[in-house]
């Protein structure tokens, strides 16, 4: 087992060797990466089976179980996003903008890979896939950290896309994985300047605030997904209901689920009696305020200040019914994590008030918050959705994982 310090040693020398790569070489890399996981998917989805069958002896959910779980169509999914990845155009020596001094100096501000990507993450095997893709397209080298639950998993694919790499003439050192998933690894990706140039963490908010808190190496902060839908009076109901379905339902252990459902009072007595027969479905337990207990019955558990400010990551549903779309905006300020809000309206002047002033990483009208997502938004794979306003904020993609310099040309000229 390699050391970080072995491990950095060998991804700054092929961040070197990538920077340098052109268009086409990584680009056969990574068709030749997306090839690979298909054909070694048997092997691959041993490995997840393992993980998974430890993942439920330890009592994990079933919502984040689904996270860890691969199977032939997401591998495939997977390998798509790879593709996808390949299809989008290389960010590296894009030039931003140019000018000449009058001087004589020609300026130029061109795109340029980070380096050495550090990647702190936890149960969720596509991560260390995109993380990968996106880092070898952007010309930076990756070294990931995977969650325990998850080291079979990540294992075999590490080594399925460094195999790769090199039989392309890419350097294997591109895509490297800390197979120690002990808390000391981790603390030591937080302060290993000099071989990481930038940490991303993409996790619970747990880690991302250790890491935020203890980081001694430059960090992108993605974030915790506190996700709110807000049905405003007026508005098509039926539409309410499908968004919140999808957005609560579809897949509820992601950071673009929505935790809240926020109602106008309105429309509460005929929205929410909707909006519970189609979460029941789906075994969604709601937890609400007085009036949404008095609407729907005292089987509604009550809703606490702590589930407002809950990520679940399961089938649970804070409810609150709001007298005015204001009060909706200021409940979303004071619980909302910034990642992704939507309202549901008829009203263009509430949609424009909504837009105006929630701020967060994504604002939605009339559509699921589910479509925060590289993917979704035509970025290919994505590397977390940043919730700070520094360098990168919503879907980390290729554009993201680039930094600027700025090109100087000159004839001679002196200050």
């Amino acid at each position: 087992m390699k050391t970080l310090e072995e491990m950095g040693r060998e991804a700054k020398k092929a961040a070197g060797d990538l920077a340098l790569a052109s268009s086409e070489e990584k680009d056969r890399g990574l068709a030749a990466i997306a090839a690979a996981l298909r054909e070694q998917a048997g092997r691959i989805l041993e490995a997840n089976r393992r993980d998974l069958a430890n993942a439920v002896q330890s009592g994990m959910s079933k919502a984040m179980q689904d996270r860890l779980a691969l199977d032939e169509t997401r591998i495939e999914e997977i390998a798509k996003g790879v593709e996808a990845v390949i299809a989008l155009p290389d960010p590296v020596g894009q030039v931003d903008k140019g000018t000449v001094r009058p001087n004589g100096l020609s300026i130029t501000r061109v795109r340029v890979p980070l380096g050495v990507v550090g990647i702190i993450y936890e149960a969720r095997p596509n991560v260390t896939v995109d993380a990968a893709a996106l880092c070898v397209k952007s010309g930076n080298a990756c070294i990931l950290r995977g969650g325990k639950e998850a080291i079979g998993t990540n294992l075999a694919l590490a080594e399925v896309m460094g195999r790769a790499l090199e039989k392309t003439g890419l350097p294997a050192g591109a895509v490297r994985l800390v197979e120690d998933t002990g808390r000391e690894s981790a603390q030591e990706m937080m302060r290993a300047n000099g071989l990481i140039d930038v940490l991303i963490p993409r996790g619970g908010a747990g880690l991302i605030r250790a890491v935020v808190e203890q980081s001694t190496v430059p960090v992108i902060q993605t974030g915790v997904g506190n996700c709110h839908v807000y049905v405003d009076s007026p508005c098509d109901l039926e539409m309410g209901v499908r968004i919140i379905e999808n957005a609560k339902c579809s897949r509820p252990s992601v950071c673009n689920a929505a935790e809240t459902l926020l109602v106008h009072r309105d429309v509460a007595k005929k929205f929410l009696p909707m909006a519970k027969a189609a979460l029941d479905r789906y075994g969604v337990r709601l937890r609400g305020c007085p009036e949404t207990r008095r609407i729907l019955g005292e089987c509604i558990a009550p809703a606490s200040e702590e589930d407002y400010a809950a990520e679940f990551n399961d089938y649970i549903l804070a409810v609150r019914v709001v007298d005015s779309i204001g009060e909706a905006i200021e409940h979303i300020r004071r619980y909302s994590t910034g990642h992704s809000e939507a309202i549901v309206t008829s009203d263009y002047g509430h949609s424009r008030l909504f837009t105006r002033q929630v701020d967060a990483a994504a604002v939605y009208v009339n559509a699921s918050t589910r479509f925060t997502d590289g993917g979704q938004f035509g970025l290919g794979a994505e590397m977390g959705i940043s919730t700070q306003k520094l360098h990168a904020r919503g879907p980390l993609g290729l554009l993201e994982m680039t930094t600027t310099k700025y090109i100087v040309l000159g004839s001679g000229q002196i200050r």
